[in-house]
């Protein structure tokens, strides 16, 4: 969005002793070598203490330049101390208009940026910029500067209509004052191109990230480093329309680029092996993914301190790899790893502290720790709503996955509140085909099937089916999804050919992509299993259950709610063949990973307290059927209403073997 550098301001009238210090603290800095960067500066400052009084204007260029490389190490408190001392100093020696007292105001500005504090940040960039524009003549690269700074932090705060017309300023101003193949009419086409991907204005944001490109061809020989984000721009562009293939090739372009010119621990380097991993990810290829993401990690170790947010940023990647791979203690290892980082970093209130909880919810979430996950998606929640405007997308996300966490609990009410915020959200900031909103309308349609309002389900995933097939690839896997989720409407309504058509279809579009062990494609051989077991195809059934359970078997820990529910079904279909004893042996399965998982008034585990109990009774083990009975309508009557179907029918199944030896 904007230069990740801060302003390094070196002093033309101070000639003395600290010039050479000065110099090489410059170089250094220009060469990541950040410490001995500080070590420069830092004995210039001490020099110039000893022998100029404590407002001098040089000591504020001293405290600038310490503050730029605290900036560029990501210690953004420490920057911005250095930042206002060099600002006190100057706003007692220099006139209120002059460039470097406006300099100050944007470094400051960019401090409270990555610091998550945008309104601290607008107004730092909005004084920096009134400055610039009262000589506009002499100032026309530092307005241009100033807009794209402001539409950077617009951006950031999900105001894409401020970001875009901030942008756009820039790039009038740039027009009318630079050559056409400047560079930094490119980084402006740039920013407007973010702008539109994030409006899901793809084809605009293409041809933006494409004119960036085309201007530094004209101007720069084939292997600059600079054409390498272009690259990378365009890679994102076709990473959002879904085209990962197409984002690969122009990633892995971008990255050829710079091996050719950059050194091999430099840190763009590990920003293209980020982008590439999460490529990778996408069309889950999790094993290159997790070396791409390992090489970036890898890279930023060697050049930056242990508390360095980009670290924190590997670190989430790793994460989320790792939960893709079903790999979820080493998951929930590196976001805590992150989470760590930032807590050391950032302010109590900022976004990617959120972001750091949202994804640790969701390890939880896959590991069915509920309440844990709750706990950290409640928390990413409430920084949110202290950090962002009420209408930002991310608020959606949390709201999104809180009312996923309450359907695995089974609080329908309280997840279709929350999907309901969510969409909410999303129609007012979102275009009407973004993919977010298939995925809101995807989960309030998941609710309702639970509640059995099934035509109302079927219309909410034909509408997220719509959505996706209007903005996505034929071959996406969130289109798989939606084919799966219409199957589960039809199976619950009975229409079990129709559900049979709708999972092969989702199951075909997951194995061009997936690899054979997969926790999607176990989802799609279990619900298939479900379909012949109604079916009475007893034979297909039990193969469908039992890869998934193979699957999962790989996969997940010995007590994830997945496995129970493989087992279970699996019982089912033995109890369907009249095979009882094998039935039994896998519901018993299943209660032993639940007691585990569940706490011990869960209704789940009244559920099948009530089919060991049935299966005993089957077997004519009447003493034991009661045993179970009687277990399934203690916790239901702690856990269900008075009325509740379930707890009469464990009554009367009681009934019917109180008497029987």
């Amino acid at each position: 969005m904007t230069k990740d550098k801060a302003t390094t301001i070196t002093s033309l009238n101070y000639r003395d002793s600290t010039s050479s210090y000065n110099n090489n603290g410059s170089v250094h800095d220009s060469m990541h070598n950040y410490r001995k960067a500080f070590s420069y500066h830092e004995n210039v400052l001490k020099i110039k203490q000893k022998s100029l009084p404590h407002n001098h204007s040089s000591l504020a260029y001293s405290y600038n330049n310490i503050g730029a490389v605290n900036y560029n190490m990501g210690n953004y408190p420490k920057a911005l101390s250095y930042y206002k001392k060099g600002f006190e100093i100057q706003q007692q020696s220099l006139p209120p208009n002059h460039p470097d007292v406006a300099s100050s105001y944007n470094n400051i500005g960019l401090v409270h940026y990555n610091m998550g504090n945008y309104l601290e940040a607008l107004s730092s960039h909005h004084a920096s910029l009134a400055i610039y524009q009262k000589t506009p003549p002499l100032n026309q690269s530092s307005m241009a500067m100033s807009y794209n700074n402001i539409g950077a932090v617009h951006y950031r705060m999900g105001n894409h209509s401020e970001a875009l017309s901030s942008f756009e300023k820039a790039l009038e101003i740039q027009q009318q004052s630079l050559p056409v193949n400047d560079h930094d009419l490119a980084m402006s086409y740039n920013n407007i191109g973010l702008v539109h991907k994030d409006m899901c204005n793809y084809p605009e944001a293409l041809l933006f990230y494409e004119k960036a490109l085309e201007i530094k061809q004209q101007s720069l020989p084939a292997n600059h480093p600079d054409l390498a984000p272009s690259c990378m721009s365009i890679g994102l562009a076709h990473y959002s329309l879904g085209n990962y293939p197409k984002a690969l090739s122009y990633y892995k372009k971008g990255l050829k680029i710079q091996q050719q010119s950059l050194s091999p621990n430099h840190t763009y380097l590990a920003h293209s092996y980020n982008n590439i991993g999460s490529v990778h990810g996408k069309l889950d290829n999790h094993p290159k993914a997790l070396s791409c993401h390992e090489k970036a990690l890898e890279i930023r170790q060697h050049l930056l301190p242990a508390s360095h947010p980009d670290l924190a940023m590997s670190y989430n990647n790793i994460g989320l790899v790792h939960d893709s791979m079903g790999n979820y203690s080493k998951a929930l290892s590196f976001h805590e790893k992150a989470l760590k980082i930032r807590q050391q970093l950032l302010p109590a209130n900022h976004p990617d502290l959120a972001m750091s909880y949202n994804n640790i919810g969701l390890v939880h979430d896959s590991m069915g720790n509920y309440r844990k996950a709750l706990s950290c998606h409640e928390k990413a929640l409430e920084i949110r709503q202290q950090s962002l405007p009420a209408s930002h997308p991310d608020l959606a996300m949390s709201y999104n996955n809180i009312g996923i966490v309450h359907d695995s609990m089974d609080n329908y009410s309280k997840a279709l509140s929350s999907f309901e915020k969510a969409l909410e959200i999303q129609q007012k900031s979102l275009p009407p085909n973004h993919p977010d909103l298939a995925m809101s309308y995807n989960n309030i349609g998941l609710v309702l099937d639970s509640m059995d309002n099934h035509q109302k389900a079927l219309s909410c995933h034909e509408k997220a089916l719509e959505i996706r097939q209007q903005s996505l690839p034929a071959s996406h896997p969130d289109l798989a999804m939606s084919y799966n989720n219409i199957g589960a409407v039809n199976y619950n309504m009975g229409n079990y050919p129709k559900a049979l058509s709708y999972y092969t279809k989702g199951l075909e579009i997951q194995q061009q992509s997936l690899p054979d062990i997969h926790p999607t494609l176990a989802m799609f051989y279990n619900n298939i299993g479900l379909v012949h077991d109604r079916m009475d195809n007893y034979p297909e059934a039990l193969s469908f259950h039992e890869k998934a359970l193979e699957i999962r078997q790989h996969l997940l820990p010995a007590n994830h709610p997945d496995l129970a529910m493989s087992y279970n079904n699996i019982g089912i279909v033995h109890d369907s063949m009249d095979n009882y004893p094998k039935a039994l042996s896998s519901f018993e399965k299943a209660l032993e990973i639940q007691q585990k998982s569940l706490p011990p008034d869960h209704p789940n585990l009244a559920s099948f307290y009530n089919t060991i109990g049935f299966m005993h009774k089957n077997m004519g083990n009447y003493s034991k059927a009661r045993t179970f009975y009687k277990h399934a309508i203690k916790i239901a009557e702690q856990s269900l209403p008075a009325n509740h179907s379930n707890l009469q029918l464990y009554r009367n199944n009681l009934e019917h073997v109180k008497n029987k030896q």
